[in-house]
C-alpha cells in the first residue's frame, strides 16, 4: 500500500521551497523550488514583494516536487513564511499594495516613536511599525485596509479561504502579548483602534486545523480536494522543528540572507532593549530570537568585488589566521536590526599595506557576520537563556566548512549539521504530519527527529581568546560609530 505524504512549504525572501514528507518512512521523498527577488526600488530602505509572486512560486515549487508522484497521496500541507511582512487586504480580499518585508527599514521613525509609547525597543522589521508608516505615508491605502496578514497567513488564506494566525508568527507583529499568548489590544489602539479588526484571530493550539484546501486552489496546485492545512508559522519557528531543536536550551543558528539565532525556552525571555525578540515557538513554548540583516549577503559583496567564486575565496580564506590579524569587518551593509542601527553602514578596520587580499577580506566577512550573531547570543544568555552545549547550524552558509569552524571557535560550542538544509520547509511538513496523525507537534518531532549529518565540528580552544578579543573590539567599534 502506498503511504501518505504531506507538503511543507517555505515562502521566503529569495524564493519558495517545497518538500514532500513520507508519513511511513519519515523522510523527504521529493523537493521543489522557485526563485524570485525583491522589487527594484531607488528608495532608501524599501524592500517589497508582490504577494502574487509567492502564490506563483508555491505553484511552481509544488509542481516540481510532485513530478513523477501520485498527487492523491498528499493529505496535508504546512506553510512556513518569512516573518514580519505586511500584507494588507481590502473589502473584497484584494491585495492593496506590495507587501513590506522584514528587511524593509522605511518605518525606522515609526519604530522609534512606538518604542517610546510601548516602553520597549521595536525595530523597523516589526509589522506594527509598517502599519503606522502606511497610515502616515499612504493614508488612502490605510483607510481601505480591512485585514492585515503576515506572509504565511496570506498563503494559508489563499489555500483555505480562512484568515487566522498563530502565536509564533504573530510574535513578530509587535502587538502580541507573548507571555499571555493573546493580542495586545492597548498596543493596537496606540496606533489606531481599527487595528483590532484588521488583525486576524489566533488559532487555539499548534495542532488546530486551519481548513481544507479549496477546490479551485487544489486544481491549480495539482492536488486532491480535502487536503488538511496546518497552522504553519514563521520561518524561524518552523526551522527549529526542521532542525530537531525540541529540547529546552537547544539552539539553532541560521546563516542565510539574514543571520538568525534562536533557542527553545520553557519561559518567555523578555528584553526591553529589543535586542532579543521574545517569540513564541510552534509547540506551545517560547523561542527567544535575534536576527541580523547582514549575513551571507556580506560574502556576496566580496565575491562580486573580486570576481572569484565562493569555493576559491574559501580556499584563500583558509590560509588566513583566525581573527584576521586584527582586521574587523562591521557588516552593516544595509543598516542593521540587531543592534537597531538602521542607518549604519559597513566598515573595515585594521587595514594595513597588503591587507586587501581577497582571502583576508572574505574571512573578515565571515568573522564579522559571526561576531554580530555572537554578540546578540551573549545578550540572550545574560537575559536568562540556558543554552545547551551544542549548536545546530542551518542555512546556506552552513555548507561552508570554514564558516562552520569559525562558528564553533567563536561560540566555543560543538556544531551539529542537520542533514536537510531546507529546515523551515521540513519543519512545516513535520507540523502538518503531526496535525494529520493527531499527535502534538512536540511529541511528533521528538519521536521522529530529523537526521543529522555524521559530522560534529569541535571548537578549537586555542582560538577562544582570539575571538573573545575580536568580539570586544567588534562591539566597541560598532558602538563608537553607530551607537549614538
Amino acid at each position: 500500500m502506498t503511504s501518505n505524504l504531506v507538503l511543507g512549504l517555505d515562502v521566503g525572501t529569495q524564493g519558495t521551497k517545497a518538500v514532500l514528507y513520507d508519513l511511513e518512512s519519515h523522510s523527504i521523498v521529493a523537493k521543489g523550488t522557485a526563485a524570485y527577488g525583491i522589487i527594484d526600488s531607488n528608495t532608501q530602505g524599501r524592500a517589497e514583494q508582490h504577494p502574487e509572486t509567492w502564490r506563483q512560486a508555491v505553484k511552481e515549487a509544488t509542481a516540481q516536487a510532485l513530478t513523477g508522484i501520485n498527487s492523491s497521496r498528499v493529505v496535508g500541507i504546512g506553510v512556513s513564511g518569512q516573518q514580519h511582512g505586511m500584507v494588507v487586504l481590502g473589502d473584497d480580499g484584494q491585495v492593496l499594495r506590495p507587501a513590506k518585508l522584514w528587511c524593509d527599514t522605511e518605518s525606522a521613525a515609526e519604530a522609534d516613536e512606538l518604542s517610546e509609547k510601548f516602553g520597549w525597543k521595536l525595530v523597523p522589521s516589526f509589522t506594527i511599525t509598517k502599519l503606522l508608516w502606511l497610515k502616515r505615508h499612504e493614508p488612502e491605502v490605510f483607510d481601505s485596509v480591512r485585514c492585515a496578514l503576515l506572509p504565511h497567513d496570506y498563503i494559508n488564506s489563499w489555500l483555505t479561504g480562512r484568515r487566522v494566525t498563530e502565536c509564533g508568527d504573530a510574535s513578530g507583529t509587535g502587538v502580541l502579548d507573548v507571555a499571555a499568548r493573546q493580542w495586545d489590544v492597548a498596543a493596537m489602539d496606540a496606533v489606531d483602534p481599527r487595528l483590532r479588526s484588521m488583525f486576524p484571530p489566533l488559532v487555539s493550539s499548534p495542532e488546530e486545523v486551519v481548513g481544507v484546501l479549496l477546490p479551485d486552489v487544489a486544481s491549480e496546485l495539482g492536488l486532491p480536494t480535502g487536503v488538511v492545512v496546518a497552522p504553519g508559522s514563521g520561518d524561524n519557528a518552523m526551522s527549529a522543528l526542521g532542525a530537531g531543536a525540541t529540547g529546552d536550551g537547544e539552539t539553532v543558528l541560521s546563516l542565510g540572507t539574514s543571520g538568525t539565532i534562536f533557542a527553545k525556552s520553557p519561559i518567555p525571555i523578555l528584553d526591553p532593549t529589543g535586542v532579543i525578540c521574545p517569540f513564541c515557538d510552534a509547540t506551545g513554548a517560547y523561542l527567544p530570537l535575534l536576527c541580523t540583516l547582514n549575513c551571507t549577503r556580506v560574502l556576496e559583496e566580496v565575491r562580486e568585488a573580486f570576481g572569484l567564486d565562493h569555493t576559491a575565496l574559501t580556499a584563500l580564506a583558509e590560509k588566513e589566521p583566525a581573527g584576521c590579524g586584527g582586521v574587523i569587518w562591521l557588516p552593516y551593509m544595509i543598516g542593521e536590526r540587531t543592534p537597531c542601527w538602521p542607518h549604519a553602514c559597513g566598515a573595515l578596520f585594521g587595514l594595513r599595506a597588503g591587507s586587501l587580499r581577497p582571502g583576508l577580506v572574505y574571512r573578515a566577512a565571515i568573522e564579522g557576520a559571526t561576531l554580530s550573531l555572537l554578540s546578540g547570543f551573549r545578550r540572550m544568555v545574560r537575559a536568562g537563556l540556558q543554552p545547551s552545549r551544542r549548536l545546530r547550524l542551518v542555512g546556506g552558509g552552513a555548507k561552508n566548512a570554514l564558516w562552520r569552524q569559525v562558528v564553533a571557535d567563536a561560540f566555543q560550542m560543538e556544531v551539529l549539521l542537520p542533514a536537510e538544509p531546507d529546515s523551515a520547509a521540513l519543519g512545516a511538513a513535520l507540523q502538518a504530519a503531526a496535525v494529520v496523525v493527531g499527535d502534538s507537534v512536540l511529541s511528533y518531532v521528538t519521536k521522529h527527529q530529523p537526521p543529522l549529518l555524521d559530522v560534529v565540528v569541535q571548537p578549537n580552544p586555542e582560538n577562544r581568546q582570539i575571538y573573545e578579543e575580536a568580539l570586544l573590539r567588534f562591539e566597541q567599534l560598532g558602538q563608537k560609530l553607530f551607537g549614538n
